[in-house]
Order: C-alpha cells, then sequence, then structure tokens
C-alpha cells in the first residue's frame, strides 16, 4: 500500500507557515468576466463563436498564449504573431477603467498582514496589467514590489513556475507557502510548486481533492484560516 502524501509543512503542526501567495484574478480583483468577454470578442473576430458566458467558463484562469495555441489548433490557421500583444493592450486598458476588488479582499488582506505574515502575488497577467488593476482597486498598497508575472515569465500556470520564483524571492521554501487561487489551473500549479493551497469557490461547485487542500466560500474565511494554522503551530514565530 503506497504511504499517504506528506501535508506541505505550511499547514502541518509541527511545520510554520512563511508566506501566502495570492493569484490576482478572481482572487483579488474581479476582472475574469471582464477579461474573458474581450477575448471572446477577439474570438469571434476570427471565426470561433464564443458566447461572453462561455468564453469565462472556457478561459478563466488561463494564459493568452495556451488560449492562441487552442485556436489555433480549432480554427486550422495561424493567428498574428501580435495576437497575444494586442489582446493584452486591451485588457490594460480595460482594467484602468474597470477593475474592482473581489469583496472583502481590503478587510482580508489588512488582516493577513496583522498576522505578520509576509505577502505576495503571482498570476497569468502581466505585471502591466497587474500593475494598473492594483492601481485602480487600491490594493497596490498591500502588494507593491511584490507581484510576479507568469506570463512575463513565460511559464503560464499550471505551470508552478511564478510560485516557486515567489518563494525563492522570498527566501522561503516552497512547502512552507499557502496559495489563494480560484481556478483549478491555480491549485494544479501551487499543488505542482508542493505548495499548500485554499480554493476560493462556492462550496456547492466541483473541486479537486489532494491533501493540503481547503475550501474557502468568501474571503472573510481566509485570514481565520490562517490564524487557526498559526495557533497550531503555536503562533508566528521564527
Amino acid at each position: 500500500m503506497p504511504p499517504a502524501p506528506t501535508l506541505p509543512r505550511a499547514v502541518r503542526p509541527d511545520g510554520r507557515l512563511r508566506l501566502v501567495i495570492f493569484d490576482c484574478d478572481g482572487v483579488l480583483v474581479d476582472s475574469e468576466g471582464p477579461s474573458c468577454r474581450v477575448v471572446a470578442q477577439e474570438l469571434r473576430r476570427i471565426g470561433l463563436h464564443y458566447d461572453d458566458d462561455a468564453a469565462v467558463h472556457r478561459f478563466a484562469g488561463r494564459a493568452l498564449t495556451l488560449i492562441k495555441t487552442e485556436a489555433e489548433a480549432e480554427t486550422g490557421r495561424a493567428l498574428p504573431d501580435d495576437w497575444v500583444a494586442m489582446v493584452q493592450d486591451r485588457l490594460v486598458e480595460l482594467m484602468r477603467a474597470e477593475a474592482r476588488a473581489i469583496d472583502g479582499a481590503h478587510g482580508m488582506l489588512t488582516a493577513v498582514v496583522g498576522l505578520d505574515l509576509p505577502v505576495r502575488v503571482g498570476s497569468n497577467s502581466s505585471i502591466a496589467e497587474m500593475d494598473v488593476k492594483f492601481a485602480r482597486t487600491g490594493l497596490d498598497r498591500f502588494v507593491a514590489d511584490r507581484i510576479h508575472s507568469a506570463r512575463d515569465m513565460g511559464c503560464p500556470k499550471p505551470d508552478p513556475g511564478v510560485y516557486l520564483h515567489a518563494a525563492e524571492t522570498e527566501g522561503v521554501a516552497p512547502d512552507e507557502c499557502l496559495v489563494l487561487e480560484d481556478s483549478d489551473t491555480g491549485a494544479l500549479a501551487a499543488r505542482a510548486a508542493g505548495m499548500a493551497c485554499v480554493l476560493l469557490r462556492p462550496l456547492h461547485l466541483p473541486a479537486p481533492e489532494w491533501p493540503g487542500l481547503y475550501r474557502i466560500a468568501h474571503l472573510s474565511e481566509f485570514a481565520p484560516l490562517l490564524e487557526a494554522i498559526l495557533a497550531e503551530q503555536g503562533g508566528n514565530t521564527p
């Protein structure tokens, strides 16, 4: 019989939680719907008939480079070399005007910082896009200079590279990190990085299951969960 998987140290009573890493879209910034509608518009231009609701289901959490590859396979023709950059520019301008914080994001980040836990962001969005999102929503005061882009690194999730880079930059081990995600793609990236993960998703919706994966339905539940983990570990002391 194979041995049971070992929980990451971030959530073990005998371990230590040393870093919280947030996804951006759908976790801190309410941008998945507007962004996916822009992608749907651009795909309709090349003959792929995604309506806006179908696009949200299909593309939420996915990198533009992967969407481009799938669209080319589906249509049988190459998209322009600058397609990703063009869509990215549209998204930056859209978020400059429409980005909104997820309900409870400001209070949650205030509470997490109050637990003396360092925070970072790892996202499939570009740095340029995250900059305008966080500036418009006022979340930049929590995450300024602590954001990492899987897109800009060339390793979009579910590749774990952006999360491993965030941990390395902070100087902590991957299994001492906990990631807050909303998509299966992002949760798989966290798992591949060897990190614990909390999935923000209504509890009636399906989700993957593995050791070290938690579920919450609202951001107000996140800081109390971290506080409980820290209490089991004897507090957040060196």
